[in-house]
């Protein structure tokens, strides 16, 4: 029997901001030592109390407007209560019933809602326990578990879609487009091999178009593996249901190692939490952060950037595909347009991207150097480029010049001073002449119709130039002096 899929996603990103949720540690990215970033508010201790940090909500409200979502002009925190070890107050603060935003639509399948709340700390599972700090391990070699606390307390946001997802394909293509979005709005580095970014897919299947038992497969983080979790878990409800049997409404998890999902619990509802308002945090309005003000000063979005490139400069579909899914790379080409324009009436943007995706970010590669640390202006490489399509210098050129642009930071007409190709006839003629002279065999060949004798005597000419002189220039001269 074939089984119709039924997958809705909820989706967690970790915001940037200086602080954390509702207190002053930092939210630090880069957390190089365990529970350093903490204090006695996202410890949990008691009679503390938390304050609503400003950047979090304005960032969520930003995601709603960028989404065409509803921003809830009433909204409150709520407590959502569970025992683990990651949670330090037994209880997370979250939204329940009044979101920050409700609906919403991105690549055809609708938003149900985003909402703000605090992360969890993290878990480190090691094979034998460790010794406390200057004494001695305790039931050595058994396993043991251990608590990083620097993310208790890091504003997360959550996005939950409708169950409008009908494969695997389209649920990493929507993970994808929010994650370039939110890199565009500059609310969170979506990545997921920090776990910035986490994906959990609700999984049913059914034989007629009602929805079959839900099943969860939590904390996805990578795009491989929601496509192999969501493959392994519709082949394995559609095996349950073959044989006669109920799927069982549960959480599961990924194993790498086995490649398959396994359970981990049965499946909590929201009675389940005990959520109830948030004691400490009074309910407010969305108004007092100007979401209207925020609308106005969100920047262009993927969609709009990918049609104006397309339209503006004339680049292929895969071209336009992966500037726009960087937008350091987009930032720079443009900035590198905006010079090459100036210089040129029909300036060759195609040209600017080759060498700006190939040879100028394999440079990047090689010495593992960021954008931050790049010494190439865009203007200089637009310069570079100017120099190319004028035919001033060589490909072969042009990328020792570029290497030596990594180098020093410098424009390209500075590295090459005298070195610009040479566009005088009679010095041209006067190479080509030497070179005929000096290749009897080659010019005998030739003119026995050998046509590799030509690009023989055309690389002698360069070689005789320095490399400055224009390869189709000294061809179209080689061959009329030997006519």
């Amino acid at each position: 029997m074939e089984y119709k899929p039924t997958i809705g996603l909820e989706i967690h990103a970790e915001l940037k901001t200086r602080t954390k949720m509702f207190c002053d540690s930092l939210n630090e990215s880069e957390e190089r030592h365990p529970n350093t970033n903490v204090c006695p508010v996202c410890l949990g201790h008691p009679g503390t109390l938390p304050m609503i940090n400003k950047k979090a909500v304005e960032a969520v409200i930003k995601t709603g407007l960028a989404l065409h979502g509803k921003i809830n002009p009433h909204t409150k925190f709520d407590r959502k209560n569970y025992f683990y070890p990651d949670l330090p107050k037994g209880y997370q603060i979250s939204q329940y019933d009044k979101p920050l935003v409700h609906g919403g639509e991105l690549n055809g399948i609708r938003i149900r809602r985003i909402h703000l709340e605090e992360d969890a700390a993290i878990l480190v599972h090691t094979a034998q326990s460790v010794p406390s700090q200057g004494g001695p391990s305790h039931g050595s070699g058994q396993p043991a578990s251990l608590v990083d606390f620097n993310r208790a307390g890091v504003p997360l946001m959550e996005l939950v879609t409708e169950p409008d997802v009908k494969s695997a394909e389209a649920a990493i293509a929507f993970a994808r487009e929010l994650q370039l979005i939110l890199r565009y709005l500059d609310v969170s580095d979506a990545d997921m091999e920090r776990g910035q970014m986490r994906i959990e897919a609700n999984i049913s299947i059914s034989a007629d178009d009602t929805m079959g038992t839900k099943v969860e497969v939590k904390n996805i983080n990578s795009f491989k593996v929601v496509s192999s979790a969501i493959a392994y878990e519709l082949k394995r409800q559609g095996e349950v249901l073959a044989k006669g049997e109920k799927v069982a409404h549960e959480t599961r998890g990924w194993d790498e190692a086995k490649q398959k999902t396994v359970s981990q619990r049965s499946k909590e509802e929201a009675h389940d939490y005990r959520y109830f308002p948030e004691p400490d945090l009074p309910p407010f309005e969305t108004s007092i952060f100007d979401p209207e003000k925020l609308k106005i000063e969100l920047p262009e979005l993927p969609t709009g950037k990918r049609a104006r490139f397309a339209r503006e400069y004339g680049l292929e579909a895969g071209a336009v595909e992966m500037l726009v899914g960087e937008p350091k790379l987009a930032e720079y080409f443009e900035e590198a347009v905006s010079e090459l324009k100036t210089r040129l009436p029909i300036a060759d943007y195609q040209l600017l991207y080759n060498y700006l995706t190939s040879d100028m970010r394999g440079l990047m590669n090689e010495s593992e150097i960021s954008w931050d640390e790049l010494k190439i202006e865009p203007e200089h490489l637009a310069h570079l480029v100017v120099l190319v399509q004028e035919k001033k210098i060589a490909s072969r050129q042009a990328k020792d010049t570029l290497r030596k642009m990594s180098e020093t930071g410098l424009d390209p007409e500075e590295i090459l001073g005298t070195e610009m190709m040479i566009s005088d006839d009679s010095a041209l003629e006067a190479a080509v002449k030497k070179v005929i002279g000096a290749s009897p065999a080659a010019v005998a060949d030739y003119k026995k119709g050998k046509a590799a004798s030509l690009q023989f005597l055309v690389g002698k000419a360069m070689a005789e130039l320095k490399g400055r002189g224009e390869p189709q220039k000294l061809r179209t001269l080689i061959e009329q002096a030997l006519k």
